[in-house]
Protein backbone atom coordinates (compact mmCIF):
# COMPACT_ATOMS: atom_id res chain seq x y z
CA UNK A 1 0.00 0.00 0.00
CA UNK A 2 1.14 3.55 -0.75
CA UNK A 3 0.95 4.65 2.89
CA UNK A 4 3.30 1.83 3.92
CA UNK A 5 5.72 2.81 1.15
CA UNK A 6 5.72 6.45 2.29
CA UNK A 7 6.31 5.53 5.93
CA UNK A 8 9.13 3.14 4.99
CA UNK A 9 10.88 5.84 2.93
CA UNK A 10 10.30 8.43 5.67
CA UNK A 11 12.05 6.22 8.22
CA UNK A 12 14.97 5.61 5.83
CA UNK A 13 15.40 9.36 5.35
CA UNK A 14 15.22 9.92 9.09
CA UNK A 15 18.14 7.59 9.73
CA UNK A 16 20.27 9.69 7.39
CA UNK A 17 19.17 13.06 8.79
CA UNK A 18 19.60 12.02 12.42
CA UNK A 19 23.24 11.16 11.70
CA UNK A 20 23.88 14.42 9.85
CA UNK A 21 22.02 16.69 12.30
CA UNK A 22 21.60 15.07 15.71
CA UNK A 23 18.67 15.68 18.06
CA UNK A 24 21.09 17.57 20.30
CA UNK A 25 22.09 19.80 17.36
CA UNK A 26 18.43 20.58 16.67
CA UNK A 27 17.89 21.43 20.32
CA UNK A 28 20.83 23.86 20.33
CA UNK A 29 19.58 25.44 17.10
CA UNK A 30 16.15 25.95 18.66
CA UNK A 31 17.66 27.49 21.79
CA UNK A 32 19.74 29.86 19.64
CA UNK A 33 16.74 31.02 17.60
CA UNK A 34 14.39 31.15 20.64
CA UNK A 35 11.26 31.10 18.45
CA UNK A 36 7.88 30.43 20.04
CA UNK A 37 5.11 28.81 17.93
CA UNK A 38 1.77 30.59 17.95
CA UNK A 39 -1.25 29.02 19.69
CA UNK A 40 -3.18 27.72 16.69
CA UNK A 41 -6.62 27.26 18.25
CA UNK A 42 -7.62 30.89 17.76
CA UNK A 43 -6.79 30.72 14.05
CA UNK A 44 -8.83 27.56 13.37
CA UNK A 45 -11.84 27.94 15.69
CA UNK A 46 -14.79 29.19 13.64
CA UNK A 47 -16.77 32.19 14.88
CA UNK A 48 -19.75 34.29 13.87
CA UNK A 49 -17.44 36.90 12.41
CA UNK A 50 -15.42 34.30 10.48
CA UNK A 51 -17.29 31.01 10.10
CA UNK A 52 -15.01 29.53 7.42
CA UNK A 53 -11.36 29.18 8.41
CA UNK A 54 -8.98 28.12 5.64
CA UNK A 55 -5.71 26.18 5.86
CA UNK A 56 -4.28 26.72 2.37
CA UNK A 57 -1.73 24.19 1.21
CA UNK A 58 1.57 24.67 -0.62
CA UNK A 59 1.66 21.44 -2.60
CA UNK A 60 3.51 20.62 -5.80
CA UNK A 61 2.52 16.98 -6.35
CA UNK A 62 0.76 13.94 -4.92
CA UNK A 63 1.03 10.17 -5.44
CA UNK A 64 -2.46 10.01 -6.95
CA UNK A 65 -2.28 13.07 -9.25
CA UNK A 66 1.42 13.48 -10.01
CA UNK A 67 2.65 17.06 -10.50
CA UNK A 68 -0.24 19.42 -9.75
CA UNK A 69 1.47 22.73 -10.45
CA UNK A 70 4.38 23.05 -12.87
CA UNK A 71 5.19 26.72 -12.15
CA UNK A 72 5.74 25.99 -8.48
CA UNK A 73 7.11 28.88 -6.40
CA UNK A 74 6.37 28.04 -2.76
CA UNK A 75 7.07 31.52 -1.39
CA UNK A 76 4.95 33.30 -4.02
CA UNK A 77 2.13 30.82 -3.40
CA UNK A 78 2.29 31.35 0.37
CA UNK A 79 2.29 35.13 -0.05
CA UNK A 80 -0.78 34.87 -2.30
CA UNK A 81 -2.48 32.75 0.36
CA UNK A 82 -1.71 35.37 2.99
CA UNK A 83 -3.07 38.21 0.84
CA UNK A 84 -6.19 36.14 0.10
CA UNK A 85 -6.98 35.77 3.80
CA UNK A 86 -5.88 32.21 4.59
CA UNK A 87 -5.94 31.59 8.34
CA UNK A 88 -3.03 29.14 8.20
CA UNK A 89 -0.74 27.70 5.55
CA UNK A 90 0.09 24.01 5.19
CA UNK A 91 3.51 23.27 3.73
CA UNK A 92 4.19 19.80 2.29
CA UNK A 93 7.69 18.75 3.29
CA UNK A 94 7.65 15.08 2.17
CA UNK A 95 10.16 14.92 -0.73
CA UNK A 96 9.63 11.63 -2.57
CA UNK A 97 5.88 11.27 -3.11
CA UNK A 98 4.77 14.91 -2.78
CA UNK A 99 7.95 16.69 -3.98
CA UNK A 100 8.03 18.79 -0.82
CA UNK A 101 11.03 20.14 1.07
CA UNK A 102 11.77 21.34 4.61
CA UNK A 103 13.47 24.37 3.08
CA UNK A 104 10.09 25.48 1.71
CA UNK A 105 8.93 25.76 5.30
CA UNK A 106 11.97 27.79 6.37
CA UNK A 107 11.79 30.07 3.34
CA UNK A 108 8.10 30.81 3.81
CA UNK A 109 8.58 31.45 7.54
CA UNK A 110 11.03 34.29 6.80
CA UNK A 111 8.56 36.30 4.74
CA UNK A 112 5.05 35.22 5.74
CA UNK A 113 3.33 35.99 9.05
CA UNK A 114 0.47 33.48 8.74
CA UNK A 115 0.71 30.40 11.02
CA UNK A 116 2.41 27.42 9.33
CA UNK A 117 1.61 23.72 9.46
CA UNK A 118 4.31 21.19 8.68
CA UNK A 119 2.43 18.56 6.68
CA UNK A 120 4.39 15.35 6.51
CA UNK A 121 4.31 11.75 7.65
CA UNK A 122 5.58 12.33 11.17
CA UNK A 123 6.67 9.21 13.04
CA UNK A 124 9.28 10.50 15.48
CA UNK A 125 10.06 13.24 18.00
CA UNK A 126 12.97 14.25 15.78
CA UNK A 127 10.59 15.41 13.04
CA UNK A 128 8.54 17.42 15.53
CA UNK A 129 11.57 19.29 16.86
CA UNK A 130 12.75 19.69 13.27
CA UNK A 131 9.39 21.25 12.37
CA UNK A 132 9.74 23.83 15.13
CA UNK A 133 13.32 24.68 14.16
CA UNK A 134 12.29 25.20 10.53
CA UNK A 135 9.41 27.52 11.43
CA UNK A 136 6.22 25.48 11.93
CA UNK A 137 3.56 26.60 14.42
CA UNK A 138 1.78 23.24 14.37
CA UNK A 139 2.20 19.79 12.85
CA UNK A 140 0.17 16.99 11.31
CA UNK A 141 -0.07 13.60 13.02
CA UNK A 142 -1.78 10.90 10.94
CA UNK A 143 -3.61 8.38 13.12
CA UNK A 144 -3.49 5.74 10.38
CA UNK A 145 0.33 5.87 10.36
CA UNK A 146 0.79 5.48 14.13
CA UNK A 147 -0.11 3.12 16.95
CA UNK A 148 -2.28 4.43 19.76
CA UNK A 149 0.72 4.65 22.08
CA UNK A 150 2.93 6.38 19.49
CA UNK A 151 0.22 8.89 18.61
CA UNK A 152 -0.22 9.81 22.28
CA UNK A 153 3.53 10.08 22.84
CA UNK A 154 4.09 12.31 19.80
CA UNK A 155 1.07 14.46 20.62
CA UNK A 156 2.33 15.05 24.15
CA UNK A 157 5.85 15.82 22.92
CA UNK A 158 4.46 18.32 20.43
CA UNK A 159 2.57 20.07 23.22
CA UNK A 160 5.74 20.04 25.33
CA UNK A 161 7.32 22.14 22.56
CA UNK A 162 4.30 24.47 22.45
CA UNK A 163 2.69 23.10 19.29
CA UNK A 164 -0.84 21.70 19.16
CA UNK A 165 -1.03 18.90 16.55
CA UNK A 166 -3.70 18.50 13.91
CA UNK A 167 -4.57 14.80 14.27
CA UNK A 168 -5.84 13.38 10.99
CA UNK A 169 -8.42 10.57 10.90
CA UNK A 170 -10.30 8.69 8.19
CA UNK A 171 -12.50 6.18 10.03
CA UNK A 172 -13.82 5.14 13.45
CA UNK A 173 -10.63 3.27 14.32
CA UNK A 174 -8.58 6.41 13.71
CA UNK A 175 -11.06 8.45 15.74
CA UNK A 176 -10.69 6.07 18.69
CA UNK A 177 -6.91 6.59 18.53
CA UNK A 178 -7.31 10.38 18.37
CA UNK A 179 -9.63 10.47 21.38
CA UNK A 180 -7.34 8.14 23.33
CA UNK A 181 -4.38 10.42 22.58
CA UNK A 182 -6.32 13.48 23.75
CA UNK A 183 -6.40 15.34 20.42
CA UNK A 184 -8.01 18.80 20.51
CA UNK A 185 -7.83 19.45 16.76
CA UNK A 186 -9.14 16.61 14.59
CA UNK A 187 -8.84 16.58 10.81
CA UNK A 188 -11.21 14.39 8.80
CA UNK A 189 -9.55 13.43 5.52
CA UNK A 190 -12.07 12.56 2.82
CA UNK A 191 -9.28 10.77 0.94
CA UNK A 192 -8.34 7.29 2.12
CA UNK A 193 -4.53 7.25 2.34
CA UNK A 194 -4.38 3.53 1.58
CA UNK A 195 -6.67 3.42 -1.47
CA UNK A 196 -6.83 7.16 -2.34
CA UNK A 197 -10.59 6.81 -2.80
CA UNK A 198 -12.73 9.80 -1.75
CA UNK A 199 -15.73 9.87 0.57
CA UNK A 200 -17.15 13.38 0.73
CA UNK A 201 -19.77 12.30 3.27
CA UNK A 202 -17.17 11.35 5.85
CA UNK A 203 -17.62 14.48 7.98
CA UNK A 204 -21.34 13.77 8.22
CA UNK A 205 -20.58 10.21 9.35
CA UNK A 206 -17.82 10.87 11.88
CA UNK A 207 -18.60 14.25 13.46
CA UNK A 208 -21.56 12.91 15.51
CA UNK A 209 -19.06 10.50 17.16
CA UNK A 210 -16.57 13.23 18.14
CA UNK A 211 -16.76 14.64 21.68
CA UNK A 212 -17.84 18.28 22.07
CA UNK A 213 -15.22 20.97 22.30
CA UNK A 214 -12.93 19.74 19.55
CA UNK A 215 -11.85 21.86 16.59
CA UNK A 216 -12.74 19.95 13.43
CA UNK A 217 -10.92 20.37 10.13
CA UNK A 218 -12.24 18.97 6.83
CA UNK A 219 -9.52 17.86 4.40
CA UNK A 220 -9.38 16.97 0.67
CA UNK A 221 -11.83 17.36 -2.20
CA UNK A 222 -12.89 20.90 -1.28
CA UNK A 223 -13.23 23.39 -4.12
CA UNK A 224 -16.40 25.51 -3.75
CA UNK A 225 -18.08 27.66 -1.10
CA UNK A 226 -21.23 25.53 -1.02
CA UNK A 227 -19.21 22.64 0.40
CA UNK A 228 -18.04 24.87 3.24
CA UNK A 229 -21.62 25.84 4.04
CA UNK A 230 -22.74 22.21 4.05
CA UNK A 231 -19.90 21.00 6.27
CA UNK A 232 -20.13 23.99 8.59
CA UNK A 233 -23.72 22.97 9.37
CA UNK A 234 -22.50 19.62 10.75
CA UNK A 235 -19.75 21.18 12.84
CA UNK A 236 -16.62 21.76 10.72
CA UNK A 237 -14.52 24.74 11.82
CA UNK A 238 -11.75 24.85 9.24
CA UNK A 239 -11.00 23.52 5.78
CA UNK A 240 -7.65 22.30 4.47
CA UNK A 241 -7.49 23.00 0.74
CA UNK A 242 -4.57 22.30 -1.57
CA UNK A 243 -5.12 20.88 -5.03
CA UNK A 244 -7.96 23.17 -6.09
CA UNK A 245 -5.89 26.26 -5.17
CA UNK A 246 -2.80 24.87 -6.89
CA UNK A 247 -4.70 24.64 -10.17
CA UNK A 248 -5.75 28.32 -10.14
CA UNK A 249 -4.06 31.12 -12.08
CA UNK A 250 -5.06 33.69 -9.46
CA UNK A 251 -4.52 31.96 -6.12
CA UNK A 252 -5.21 35.04 -4.01
CA UNK A 253 -8.66 35.51 -5.55
CA UNK A 254 -9.39 31.78 -5.30
CA UNK A 255 -8.86 31.84 -1.53
CA UNK A 256 -11.06 34.89 -1.13
CA UNK A 257 -13.82 33.41 -3.29
CA UNK A 258 -13.83 30.10 -1.42
CA UNK A 259 -14.11 31.87 1.93
CA UNK A 260 -16.82 34.35 0.94
CA UNK A 261 -18.59 32.71 -2.01
CA UNK A 262 -18.01 35.92 -4.03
Amino acid sequence: MILDDIIKKTKEDLEIREKEFTLDWLGRSLAFNARQPRPIHEYLQSSEDEPYRIIAEVKKASPSKGVIREDFDPLAIAQAYERGGANAISVLTEPHFFQGDLEYLAGIRRYVGTPLLRKDFIVSKYQILEALVYGADFILLIAKALTRADLKELLNYSRHLGMEPLVEIHDKTDLTKAIFAGADIIGINHRNLETFEMDMELCHKLIPLIPNGKIIVAESGIYEHGQLEDMRRVGVDAFLVGESFMRQDDIESAVRKLKTGK
